[in-house]
């Protein structure tokens, strides 16, 4: 069986290789995207930073990622998180790794941790550019259910790891009824999801039970407000529920205000932006990584009430949002009410190939929509 394997991945990966990681040269300028195709950089290699998001800064736009290896063990953190730059979004420069892994025994980011959904925002009082991301200890499967936050002096880095946990550690989200607010929970005592484990999840159960230790923080993102303000958005009480939470004024640590959003509705992979005064999330379910029909909703505050909005994308392939799964909604500079979803199209089996589902979004009716493009360009927000 172990033969047969092996033979089929040789010839699964020696096409891709040829793309990923050699071939090196140069290839013909992209002037459009072409979602889910290889999507190769300067070096003629395909862009390999997945779960990513962008940081647009004096006038060039960077691009960090999930640095991913060949082969089943390619989604653990071997190299860190990679960093290219473009100054049109077609066209992407390889610009190194901007986090690094450690070979400290034992260190929150040795190799072989998980390191998912990197995210830089740039601090304008401070000067520094921090990046917050999903970590996960090695060896210990997704359990430790961390953020982590490092900082650099410039944007591409090195970037040094400050620390990681679980937020909010001690402190009650804002809008958890004061009635819940007790750690007299006993967890083992609830069926799983059955009408009473349902009403628990709603009353805090999971929130309550790890109080002391901090709230479980997964997929995540990063959103900066027109103020300033950050606040770090992240699926937490077992990927059961959103919790939205202030950073601190540097970015580098939470204020302790926080809320819930959405108390059992199974959302990950949070992609939050503003337009016209409203603040939109777009969310996947949780399938792993299979893909599912994304949701949306909408806010006139960041801090609620939040209301759902249904799946963003429509045609056909919506119903698995085009296979891939929201990681990041970027907006496009210079051009006022045009974003672009970005999604990725997850290979488990084979972690480098993974593609990139990038495409715009309108709004028809208040409401964010998707619709898929084999090929389009940044011409479809003239319209």
């Amino acid at each position: 069986m172990d033969r047969l394997y092996n033979i089929w991945l040789l010839f699964f990966l020696l096409p891709l290789l040829c793309a990923c990681s050699g071939a090196k040269g140069q290839h013909e300028q992209y002037a459009a995207f072409h979602p889910g195709a290889l999507w190769l950089d300067n070096e003629s290699v395909h862009i390999n930073a997945h779960g990513g998001g962008i940081l647009y800064h004096e006038g060039v736009y960077y691009w960090f990622g999930e640095h991913k290896i060949a082969g089943r063990g390619g989604n653990s953190a071997q190299v860190g998180v990679q960093v290219y730059s473009s100054d049109d979004l077609y066209n992407w420069t390889n610009r190194g790794v901007a986090l690094a892994v450690v070979e400290t025994e034992g260190h929150d980011i040795e190799r072989g941790s998980v390191i998912e959904r990197p995210k830089v925002v740039y601090n304008a009082q401070t000067g520094k550019f921090v990046m917050w991301f999903h970590l996960e200890l090695k060896g210990r499967g997704y359990e430790a259910a961390r953020s982590a936050v490092a900082v650099a002096d410039e944007v591409t880095g090195p970037y040094t790891f400050v620390e990681s946990l679980r937020p909010n550690a001690g402190i009650w989200p804002e809008n958890l009824d004061t009635a819940f607010r007790n750690t007299d929970v006993d967890v083992a005592a609830y069926e799983w999801w059955t009408p009473r484990w349902e009403k628990a999840i709603t009353e805090g159960l999971l929130v309550r039970r790890d109080f002391e230790g901090g709230q479980m923080a997964r997929d995540m993102t990063v959103f900066v407000d027109d103020d300033g303000k950050a606040y770090h958005v992240y699926s937490s009480e077992e990927n059961l529920t959103l919790h939205i939470a202030e950073l601190s004024d540097d970015y580098l640590s939470h204020t302790g205000r926080y809320i819930r959003i959405f108390p059992g509705g199974h959302n990950e992979a949070p992609a939050l932006f503003k337009h016209a005064g409203r603040y939109y999330l777009i969310a996947s379910g949780c399938t792993g990584w299979d893909p599912n029909a994304a949701r949306s909703a909408v806010a006139n505050s960041i801090w609620g009430p939040w209301e759902m909005l249904g799946n963003p994308a429509q045609g056909e392939g919506a119903d698995l949002t085009f296979e891939s799964q929201s990681t990041y909604v970027l907006p496009v500079a210079g051009k006022e009410g045009a974003f672009i979803f970005m999604g990725d199209r997850w290979r488990p089996r084979n972690p480098i190939d993974g593609r990139y589902v990038w495409l715009p979004i309108v709004f028809e009716e208040g409401q964010p929509v998707i619709r898929w493009h084999d090929s389009w360009d940044l011409t479809v927000f003239d319209k």
